[in-house]
């Protein structure tokens, strides 16, 4: 299951009007619990491993993403390595949910063409209730947003490119 399938099932559940959600497939288990107003409070994801029958799961599992993996791979890191030679990436520094915007009803704090200053606020991440705010480690445009509003994020992935020139 890709993150992106992750996410979406997550404000679905939001959206939807359940309280508890719980997904087992064969080598991932997911609990989607939401609080009031279909907020999503807490997402478990955990690894199981597959130890009973390791021959069947490697089997099926090997030809897919060796036929997949070569074709994608070199069209798809052709970009970013180029991306990554002239932009800075900000990655986050802890887990969470981030927010583009300090509460639902106030704006964003950087859409892409801005310019950011060190020390600029560019998100925040929520993470055991605390929100902790993001500061720009960089002077220069903001060129992506990587993640969407209220997104689940993992220790050190990337969040925005900024363009230091």
């Amino acid at each position: 299951m890709e993150l992106k399938d992750i996410q979406n099932l997550i404000k679905f559940v939001a959206k939807s009007g359940a309280s508890e959600v719980k997904l087992e497939m064969e080598d991932v288990k997911i609990t989607i619990r939401t609080g009031e107003g279909g907020k999503a409070e807490t997402t478990y994801i955990q690894q199981i491993p597959a130890m009973p029958t390791p021959a069947q799961p490697a089997a099926a599992a090997a030809p897919a993403p060796v036929e997949a993996a070569p074709a994608a791979t070199p069209a798809a890191e052709a970009a970013p390595a180029e991306d990554d030679s002239k932009y800075v990436t900000i990655k986050s520094p802890m887990i969470g949910t981030f927010y583009r915007k300090p509460s639902p009803d106030k704006p964003v704090f950087c859409e892409v063409g801005d310019t950011v200053a060190v020390g600029d606020t560019l998100c925040i991440i929520e993470a055991m209730k605390l929100f902790n705010e993001i500061e720009s480690e960089v002077s220069g445009k903001i060129v992506k947003v990587l993640l969407d509003d209220s997104s689940p994020v993992e220790y050190d992935q990337p969040l925005y490119l900024i363009d230091p020139s």
